[in-house]
C-alpha cells in the first residue's frame, strides 16, 4: 500500500511570499491532482462571471491580505489569479446541473470532528478527520508559518487552497472545519477566507464575531478552541446565521446542520454524513472507547478509506490537538497504522491581546 506522505513546509514572510511558499510546495499536486477532475472542470465554467466578480470584490474590501495569499499560491503553482480563486471559491459556486452524481456527492461530503472539554485540569481536545478527494491523497501539506503580520500558524493545507482547514495559532486558537452544503449561497466573503480570517483570530471570542458577519458567501461548521481558557465551541455558519453551541459535555459533528434553527433550511445530506453521525454519536452516548479520540475517528464506518461502498471519498488526515492553558500539543496522523506523522508543540503567545 502506497503510504500516505503529507510534506512539512515552512513559510514565513509577507502574505504573498507565505502564499508563493505554498504554492510552490503543492504546485505538482495541484497540477497532477485536482486540474483533471470534474469538479475542477464545473467550477472553472464560472470563470469570467459576474458573480465570481461579485466574490473577489467582496473579498478584497473584507481581507485584502488574504487575497494577496491567494495571489502568492497562484504565482508559486505557475497559474493565474482567477483560476486559483475559483478553486478556492467552489463551495461558495453552484454545481451545474449536468455534473455527475458522485462529483456532487463529493462536494457535500467530507471531514468529521469531535470535540472534548477538559477533566478536571487535563486538556480539553479537538479531534478531527479530514476527508476530500481521493486524487489528493499524498499531495497535502502541513504549513508552519511566520508571517510579518498576524499570529504564527500552523495548517493542514490542500494542493491549491488558502491555509484555514484545521490548524492552530500561536495565541492558542485551534479551528478545524466540516463541510456543510446548505441552500442559502449569497454574493459575499467566500468562506476559505473567512476561515482564514479565523486562523489569524486572537481568540475563541474574536473567532466567533468574524462568524457572525452577515456578509459571508457560505459557510463551514467551525470547530474552535482556545487554549488559555480550554473552552470549546462548535459554530454552525451557513451563509443565512450562526449558532454557537459550547462543549461542556463530548460533541461531534459530520457533514450536515444540527441546530433546531436551520430545520427550515434547506441541505444535502448524504448518506454517509448520516451513518458517521449516527456512529460518533452513539460512542460519545456509551461513555466513548477506550482508544479515545482516534478509536472514534479510526471507527470503519467513520474513517473514509478505500472498502468504504466505493465512494471517492478518502480520509486525507487526522488530527489531534489537545488544548493546555499554556501549550497545544498537536499530533497528525497519515493513517490508522501511519500514527503520530507528524507531532508537535505550540507554546501560547501571552504578550498580545487573547481576544477582542
Amino acid at each position: 500500500m502506497t503510504r500516505n506522505l503529507i510534506s512539512r513546509v515552512r513559510a514565513k514572510g509577507d502574505a504573498f511570499s507565505i502564499g508563493f511558499a505554498i504554492g510552490q510546495a503543492s504546485a505538482s499536486g495541484f497540477r497532477e491532482r485536482a486540474l483533471g477532475t470534474e469538479q475542477f472542470r464545473a467550477v472553472v465554467r464560472w470563470r469570467g462571471s459576474d458573480y465570481l466578480k461579485t466574490l473577489e470584490s467582496a473579498a478584497r474590501q473584507a481581507y485584502p491580505r488574504y487575497v494577496r495569499e491567494i495571489e502568492g499560491i497562484a504565482a508559486g503553482l505557475g497559474l493565474d489569479f482567477e483560476t486559483v480563486f475559483l478553486w478556492n471559491c467552489r463551495g461558495d459556486l453552484r454545481l451545474p446541473d449536468d455534473v455527475s452524481p458522485a462529483t456532487k456527492a463529493l462536494a457535500a461530503t467530507g471531514c468529521t470532528s469531535l470535540l472534548m472539554p477538559p477533566q478536571g485540569d487535563g486538556p480539553a481536545v479537538i479531534a478531527h478527520n479530514e476527508d476530500g478527494p481521493a486524487e489528493l491523497l499524498g499531495a497535502c501539506l502541513w504549513v508552519e508559518a511566520e508571517p510579518d503580520e498576524g499570529p504564527a500558524w500552523c495548517c493542514f493545507v490542500t494542493p491549491g487552497v488558502m491555509p484555514g482547514e484545521f490548524g492552530l495559532n500561536e495565541a492558542g486558537l485551534v479551528q478545524a472545519n466540516n463541510n456543510i452544503s446548505p441552500n442559502d449561497l449569497q454574493p459575499g466573503v467566500p468562506r476559505r477566507i473567512i476561515s482564514r480570517a479565523i486562523l489569524d483570530a486572537r481568540g475563541l471570542d474574536e473567532a466567533v464575531e468574524i462568524l457572525k458577519r452577515r456578509d459571508r458567501a457560505s459557510g463551514f461548521h467551525h470547530n474552535l478552541g482556545e487554549a488559555k481558557t480550554r473552552r470549546l465551541a462548535s459554530v454552525e455558519a451557513p451563509a443565512s446565521g450562526c449558532v454557537v453551541r459550547g462543549a461542556n459535555s463530548p460533541i461531534a459533528h459530520s457533514n450536515h446542520l444540527l441546530s433546531q434553527e436551520f430545520e427550515g433550511l434547506a441541505q444535502t445530506i448524504t448518506l454517509s454524513s448520516r451513518n458517521r453521525q449516527v456512529v460518533v454519536d452513539r460512542l460519545i452516548s456509551e461513555g466513548l472507547p477506550a482508544g479515545g479520540a482516534e478509536a472514534v475517528l479510526f471507527d470503519e464506518t467513520v474513517y473514509c478509506n478505500a472498502d468504504r461502498h466505493g465512494e471517492n471519498s478518502r480520509t486525507l488526515a487526522t488530527s489531534v490537538f489537545k488544548l493546555f492553558s499554556d501549550r497545544v500539543e498537536w499530533r497528525l496522523h497519515a493513517a490508522p497504522d501511519d500514527r503520530d506523522t507528524l507531532v508537535g508543540t505550540m507554546l501560547i503567545d501571552f504578550s498580545r491581546p487573547q481576544s477582542i
